[in-house]
């Protein structure tokens, strides 16, 4: 019996697919540096165990701290996405889809770099995965759910704190400043002494701020004068 193989067809059955190449984004807000669930070390070792799960490569982990409501200022995302737009990698992967971006605007934007320039996204938390029309659907759903939340949110705050305005609750973080402070401002002012001046003074001696900070300004010596003046 005479078999034939065609030439290069053995090879291409059994040539192996291309290794995935992937980049790893990971993100926390300061306040979040002491949640372990959020984590940059949990984050970083889900990715990789994905990654090793699958078979893929890992190229590179890039790195923020930073709020994930806006995109500006995020410098590590920015060269993860350039990773994937240049081609130097063929996946973005995150821990947690919120770590992405908290804005529907700016999650929005990201997909449409993946679409426009041909790269996937994955998101472990969800299985979400853009290479699939399922994940691409369970994204934009959870996104606008959380975009949903966060102006709920925004909105009930925003009521509590006019409640509070129109009872007269006075609003704000309390402002104090130590008696000798107060009576040396009153008896500069009382000299013709100027904010500005009484300011450089009071920085000088490393006096700390009614609001506990290191730098006084024309503008606070003129709100503790003015918030004694009017006996608050």
């Amino acid at each position: 019996m005479k078999t034939d193989i065609k030439k290069g067809g053995a090879s291409k059955r059994h040539r192996s697919a291309p290794i995935e190449v992937v980049v790893g984004y990971i993100r926390v807000s300061t306040e979040e540096q002491g949640d372990s669930g959020a984590g940059l070390a949990a984050q970083e070792a889900s990715i990789r165990q994905d990654i090793t799960r699958r078979g893929w490569q890992l190229l590179e982990i890039y790195t923020d701290v930073a709020s994930g409501k806006s995109r500006a200022q995020r410098a590590g995302l920015d060269a993860a996405i350039d990773a994937v737009t240049t081609r130097r990698a063929g996946t973005l992967m995150v821990a947690k889809l919120d770590r992405l971006s908290r804005s529907l605007v700016d999650f929005a934007t990201i997909t449409g770099e993946a679409h426009k320039h041909g790269w996937n996204l994955v998101a472990l938390d969800l299985g979400v995965d853009l290479s699939t029309p399922a994940g691409e659907f369970l994204a934009n759903v959870m996104a606008s759910a959380a975009q949903w939340e966060r102006r709920i949110i925004g909105q009930r705050t925003s009521d509590a704190l006019q409640a509070k305005k129109a009872a007269g609750v006075k609003l704000g973080r309390p402002s104090h400043v130590s008696p000798e402070t107060l009576t040396f401002i009153l008896e500069q002012r009382a000299k013709k002494i100027s904010y500005a001046h009484i300011a450089d003074f009071l920085n000088a001696q490393g006096v700390a701020t009614a609001q506990g900070g290191t730098r006084w300004h024309a503008s606070s010596v003129r709100s503790v004068e003015r918030s004694r003046c009017s006996g608050s």
